[in-house]
């Protein structure tokens, strides 16, 4: 064979190879993409009150999202998509759930599933804050207004020409008083907006109430009863908590990874996670890992009961801290997705931030137990910990203050929920204060430090 032929033959091999490659890739990558864009156009239109066009224009519109074709359906209350007409998917609306992928399961089985709901907790406009939306017209002394209001001013603006801070709300409260409050056009106080992982600490919250019950002990061992004969066996559920589970996992969302398969791809999140095979020492190491919050998720629904599951957040969190607005979203399986499907009111945001400031404690009545806030912020002990706690960042480091705050101009005691695009409920138990800042960021991110540190610099 000529050399000519030699090298025309490795070219094809190459491109075939590079093809093959290339379909493979597609095959894992497009029911991302589709899936992310069924679910959040879905999710934003139906629990959001938000146009088809404005959540393609925004949330959508980024590579590789901008190669799908996304398509709102009122007439089921339904959401699909595709890339260019394979890997098609489609998200259901149902009320009170909010919506759901149809994976791994048919229509007709997710439309006909059955759960006992909780009744709506009614209007608030007429009860007084904290508990309702009737807010006192009050001027709080010896807090400078013209900083603080320029401080959350700024935080709209859009520096460049990009315009992708898209900051959407903020909500400051001191001594438990909204003392500023500003909305992006298009949302308002009654929006309810995606809190992405700031999930996470409303399932820390979950785990908490059941703790407090006694049907739960952070010491526990992780109920999965296939770790029961392995070397899962004394994984806990202070170490899900924690996220030094030790348990392999790949948080990574720029490609097909654990997490964006178990999102967008499974049935039952919380399972999906728990197959992850032990690679570290429990309770030594962080790794960030949404599928840690959906095993808590499964274990709270697991605890509590299918009976009372669907309607033990709205009773023994949501009516009791007066989060009306809250709705945490199941996968097709039924449990909700712990990680990520959050939606509720900056005020709600606002109200939960609250409850941890005053350590579990709200409008008199005790939700979380005693001393859980402490353990929410507290770090691990083991190694690159310092800046995690139990479903919750921390600004601490560790205790000997070894590990270089994430916000140095902010007190060390803050700690925060924290989602993708910029969600944040901030919360600083020296300062009495809680900031809610909900955006969709996708660049010129805002400086939170500063902004924090202009907040404070407006108190007493």
């Amino acid at each position: 064979m000529s050399a000519k032929k030699i090298i025309g033959l490795s070219l094809l091999v190459i491109f075939l190879g590079a093809l093959s490659y290339g379909v493979y890739y597609a095959s894992q990558a497009f029911p991302i993409v589709t899936g992310y864009g069924a679910k959040n156009l879905c999710s934003c239109a139906y629990l959001s009150g938000r146009t088809e066009q404005s959540v393609i224009d925004n949330e959508l519109s980024a590579f590789p999202l901008s190669i799908g074709t996304f398509k709102l359906h009122p007439e089921d209350s339904s959401a699909t998509a595709s890339v260019f007409g394979f890997a098609k998917h489609k998200a259901i609306y149902r009320k009170g759930l909010g919506c759901t992928l149809l994976n791994e399961i048919s229509e007709e089985e997710l439309r006909n599933q059955k759960f006992n709901l909780p009744k709506p907790l009614g209007n608030q406009d007429n009860i007084a804050w904290p508990m309702g939306n009737l807010i006192r017209d009050t001027i709080l002394q010896d807090i400078n207004y013209k900083l603080l209001n320029k401080t959350v001013e700024d935080a709209f603006a859009e520096p460049g020409e990009t315009k992708n801070r898209r900051t959407r709300a903020i909500l400051v409260l001191y001594d438990g008083q909204i003392i500023a409050e500003k909305y992006a056009d298009g949302f308002d106080q009654n929006t309810r907006q995606l809190g992405w992982s700031m999930a996470k600490s409303v399932t820390n919250s979950l785990i908490g109430i059941l703790v407090r019950d006694g049907k739960l002990s952070l010491n526990d061992a992780a109920p999965f009863a296939e770790w029961r004969n392995d070397n899962r066996a004394n994984l806990t559920i202070n170490n899900l908590m924690q996220m030094s589970s030790g348990l392999n996992w790949e948080e990574n969302y720029s490609k097909p990874s654990d997490a964006t398969n178990m999102l967008f791809k499974t049935k039952d999140a919380g399972l999906f996670a728990s197959h992850a095979t032990l690679t570290r020492e429990p309770g030594k190491v962080f790794q960030y890992s949404s599928g840690t919050s959906n095993m808590l998720a499964w274990i709270v629904r697991n605890s509590v009961g299918d009976s009372a599951y669907y309607t033990f957040a709205s009773e023994r969190l949501f009516k009791k801290t007066g989060m009306h607005s809250m709705i945490l979203e199941p996968d097709a399986g039924g449990t909700y997705v712990g990680s990520s499907y959050a939606f509720a009111t900056a005020r709600d945001w606002g109200r939960f931030g609250l409850l941890y400031l005053n350590d579990g404690m709200f409008n008199g009545d005790r939700i979380l137990p005693e001393g859980w806030s402490e353990y929410s912020s507290t770090p691990c002990e083991g190694a690159d910990m310092g800046q995690y706690g139990a479903q919750f960042w921390l600004n601490a480091g560790s205790k000997t203050d070894v590990v270089k705050r994430m916000y140095p101009d902010v007190p060390a005691d803050l700690f925060w929920a924290d989602g993708y695009e910029g969600q944040n409920v901030f919360i600083l138990p020296s300062k009495d204060l809680v900031v809610v800042k909900l955006s969709q960021s996708g660049g010129n991110y805002l400086d939170d430090n500063k902004f924090l540190a202009d907040i404070i610099k407006a108190l007493p």
